[in-house]
């Protein structure tokens, strides 16, 4: 490939500095229908009823797949490099989650 068709292909990213410091998230939840993917992140805080989503991602069903790959080779490079990564907790999200408790 050419010098000119490399920087054909490029694409300017730019990045505003709100953006840039970013969002703390501890919990992600996913849902899909037949044409999108839906990923919120929250940052739930123990001792505190109510969390609020701090970003949603929505991707089509190939990026969503696109976005697993990219994101598990980026682990597998991670763990190469510092170790296994521990998953120490299972987290469990109460029935009530998003919506009213149920009751019988």
């Amino acid at each position: 490939m050419s010098q000119d068709q490399q920087q054909a292909n490029q694409i300017n990213i730019e990045i505003s500095e709100e953006v840039a410091e970013g969002s703390y998230a501890n919990l992600a939840i996913i849902t899909h229908s037949h044409a999108e993917f839906v990923i919120d992140f929250v940052n739930v805080m123990p001792g505190t009823p109510k969390s609020k989503v701090k970003s949603r991602i929505i991707f089509t069903p190939m990026h969503a797949k696109r976005f697993l790959k990219a994101l598990e080779d980026n682990v597998n490079r991670y763990e190469a490099a510092n170790g296994t990564i521990q998953d120490l907790e299972q987290v469990e999200l109460p029935l009530h989650f998003g919506g009213p408790s149920a009751q019988a």
